[in-house]
């Protein structure tokens, strides 16, 4: 049986969602605990409410909505994503998974059909980390990667801690509230990248995530008048920092998959007349082969020390969070195929470069992660855009792989 979703209603929940911490380009803003994750989770919660479903909160603020099974007492089949965004962010980061599987929910109900297993629907905290940080903590510390003191003691650039945040907004829930024992997970989720778009297929079946690690660079030069010092007695810290993010960025026509970014460099003292004494930033470093990855960070490593000797500056660098890459469950992989090709949608095996809570969650139970094409890979970002038509495909691959797992 292949079952395809209500395209008004979702369509119409999309627009709700998309109203709720609205930018002026069509993006989103609506942070982790904020006012605006408030009034969407208000909101959300009632859409649970209404489809029947059961709601309950934990302590870190996760949300889990259940429809029961006709085994009361199996594990849940589980699926979700998160309803925060990034700065200034885009509409569907997220925020697909979450809609999608409400969806689900509610055509199951318009049919009447019961599954065997329970399902749980998730919509997990502070997937972004863009207030705080690190990202993927609501999964994160369900599953165990995270303990209680540390999530609730991290704090926002105004100092504000998690726990108070938590309970000002009122979803601060209880500890036998977490996450139960589960028989797996799906996450559906744009794809954040153009490898889809590119290839003009509609599915992304992954096959796990690449791995991360994330550089600390510190470069130590010396301050000085910009109209004093000479050109060749320059110690620029700025200048040499410049040249290293060029070279790692290089290493990239190299090693083959490698993915390199620096977002974040601050620059001291940071005056116009002053030749920079230290700046500091941060290298966003990924491969899908952690063993390539890591031959990686050694590589840019030498090569950091190397440029900061030839700019007459020194470079110190320490890992500052790491992972390795994440394998996706075959079984699960194999229904979402089957469902895909059961729709007649084109497919594509790929990697996800983002980290997902399906990446946390695939520690804890067996998981999968569906993507969906991302127009010119753009996300984190107002213009983050995914058709209508695609957002109907996807949510109807994740609707019938649900199907399937909570069937015996």
């Amino acid at each position: 049986m292949v079952l395809t979703i209500n395209e008004s209603r979702f369509l119409k929940n999309f627009a709700i969602s998309s109203s709720i911490g609205a930018t002026k380009h069509n993006g989103l803003h609506r942070l982790t605990l904020s006012k605006e994750d408030k009034q969407m989770r208000d909101v959300y919660k009632k859409q649970l409410q209404e489809a029947g479903l059961k709601v309950r909160i934990d302590d870190y603020g996760n949300m889990y909505a259940r429809r029961e099974g006709r085994q009361k007492n199996a594990p849940a089949v589980t699926f979700g994503s998160h309803l925060d965004t990034q700065f200034n962010g885009g509409r569907f980061d997220g925020v697909l998974g979450v809609l999608a599987g409400l969806e689900v929910m509610e055509i199951l109900n318009d049919k009447q059909i019961e599954t065997d297993f329970p399902l749980e629907l998730i919509n997990f905290t502070n997937e972004e980390g863009a207030r705080f940080n690190p990202p993927i903590i609501g999964s994160g510390a369900v599953t165990g990667q995270f303990s209680k003191d540390y999530v609730y003691n991290l704090q926002d650039e105004e100092g504000v801690r998690f726990e108070d945040a938590l309970t000002d907004i009122g979803y601060k829930g209880k500890e036998e509230n977490r996450l139960g024992e589960t028989k797996c997970f799906v996450e559906l989720h744009i794809e954040q990248g153009p490898i889809l778009e590119n290839e003009n297929k509609d599915i992304g079946i992954v096959q796990g995530l690449q791995g991360l690690t994330r550089l600390n660079v510190v470069v130590n030069g010396f301050t000085n008048h910009a109209g004093g010092a000479r050109m060749k007695d320059r110690k620029d810290a700025l200048l040499a920092a410049a040249h290293m993010i060029v070279t790692v960025n290089k290493m990239t026509e190299e090693i083959e998959g490698l993915r390199i970014t620096v977002g974040k460099i601050n620059n001291y003292p940071n005056s116009i007349n002053v030749i920079p004494g230290k700046v500091s930033f941060v290298i966003d470093i990924r491969h899908p082969n952690d063993e390539m990855k890591n031959k990686s960070v050694k590589l840019i490593q030498e090569r950091l020390q190397k440029v900061a000797g030839e700019n007459n500056v020194t470079c110190e660098t320490n890992v500052d969070w790491a992972y390795d890459m994440v394998p996706f469950d075959q079984e699960i992989i194999e229904k979402i195929s089957d469902s895909s090709k059961e729709l007649n949608y084109s497919m594509l095996d790929l990697y996800g470069g983002p980290g997902h809570d399906a990446k946390y969650m695939s520690t804890y139970t067996p998981t999968g992660l569906i993507f969906v094409k991302s127009i010119d890979g753009i996300s984190h970002n107002e213009n983050e855009l995914t058709e209508d038509g695609d957002l109907i495909k996807g949510a109807n691959v994740l609707l019938n792989t649900i199907l399937k797992l909570a069937t015996n």
